[in-house]
């Protein structure tokens, strides 16, 4: 199974998109806008979670491309 996707700011004031628990380099952008377009895409085509971080690093949106295990009526 594919792992999650996160846009992270970085210590030079730039973002990162992030694969969970990988321990390759992420991949580096001077806006969070191109950050979250990368992101996106790849989440959409791995069909897993994209989890995109504010400078405080609190997660402030989730979306999720895969399959949501929850069952919610509606």
């Amino acid at each position: 199974m594919a792992a999650d996707i996160h846009v992270v700011p970085t210590q030079a004031d730039g973002w990162a998109v992030e694969v969970e628990g990988s321990a390759g380099p992420a991949e580096l952008f001077e806006t969070q806008e191109e950050a979250i377009k990368v992101g996106t895409e790849r989440a959409r085509r791995d069909k897993v979670e994209l989890l995109i971080h504010g400078r405080d690093g609190q997660i402030r949106e989730r979306n999720s491309f895969g399959n949501d295990p929850r069952n919610i009526k509606g």
